[in-house]
């Protein structure tokens, strides 16, 4: 999520909120993004999907954390829920085994997309992507550069 998207204040908002569920009315977010809504937001509970192809307003949420998990338009208030994906983290002697979840894991606790995750390690975004699906396993050297990402982020997925 961007700086300066419509919907970064939002996102800003939900990640500053220690709160889970957290119900939020139509005015309100409006409020926080300092403009109206789409009228589909009022009109089509599709609007508050958590599919982020292409829709910035779930990205905000998303990106967050949070899903929408209630949607009442009558009374105009929209319920959202913090979300952790499980990842299960395997480790080898105390210390990780870099394979797709603990890769996934990391990225997700940085809140990183692919790309930036990618551009962190000095990686292509397609190496991240067959790195998270298993396709083929970081090198050595990259699983070392991992670790020390990991501890400069305080990841400590079996203290999660």
């Amino acid at each position: 999520m961007k700086p300066g998207s419509k919907y970064y204040p939002l996102y800003q908002q939900l990640r500053r909120c220690d709160r889970t569920p957290i119900t939020l009315a139509i005015a309100e977010i409006e409020t926080l993004i300092n403009g109206t809504l789409p009228a589909s937001a009022r009109t089509q509970k599709a609007w508050w999907s958590n599919r982020s192809r292409g829709a910035l307003q779930a990205a905000a949420w998303l990106m967050a954390g949070y899903r929408t998990t209630h949607i009442d338009l009558e009374q105009g208030k929209i319920t959202f829920q913090k979300y952790e994906a499980q990842y299960r983290v395997q480790r080898v002697d105390g210390a990780i085994a870099w394979n797709a979840d603990a890769i996934k894991a990391l990225r997700k606790h940085m809140h990183l997309t692919q790309a930036q995750f990618a551009e962190t390690l000095g990686v292509r975004r397609q190496t991240v992507s067959e790195w998270e699906n298993g396709v083929y396993a970081p090198e050595r050297s990259t699983t070392k550069h991992l670790g020390l990402i990991a501890e400069k982020h305080d990841f400590h997925p079996d203290q999660d």
